[in-house]
């Protein structure tokens, strides 16, 4: 049997992995990029466990290639995402690190749930 903080923990390392390999290759531009961070949130929101998620994508790394539009690369991510289980809530991120796109825990803490309602 695994602990809500294990599932918490789990549910957010497959969301940012999946979130990371889905979308790694999009076609984007500086004008584009705050509807995809847009699309990339409200998609991975969806998923069981997921209570918040942010997305932000550097724009500095998007250099256009002939065609006007650049690929999204990993190392351009900045996601922060929160998932709760039971009464666990975990963030994680995803960052650029050392020049490697780093998936982390940053914290786990219990929610406090008003019982009498």
């Amino acid at each position: 049997m695994f602990t809500d903080r294990e599932k918490a923990a789990f549910e957010a390392g497959i969301k940012l992995g999946a979130l990371y390999h889905q979308f790694v290759g999009t076609p984007i531009a500086r004008e584009t990029a705050a509807t995809v961070e847009a699309a990339i949130e409200q998609a991975v929101g969806l998923q069981p466990y997921v209570t918040g998620i942010t997305v932000r994508l550097n724009r500095d790394m998007m250099v256009s290639n002939r065609f006007g539009y650049s690929e999204l690369a990993g190392r351009m991510f900045d996601v922060e995402i929160t998932t709760e289980v039971g009464a666990t809530v975990c963030r994680a991120r995803l960052r650029l690190e050392d020049d490697y796109p780093m998936m982390e825990i940053i914290e786990f803490h219990e929610t406090t749930r008003d019982t009498d309602n």
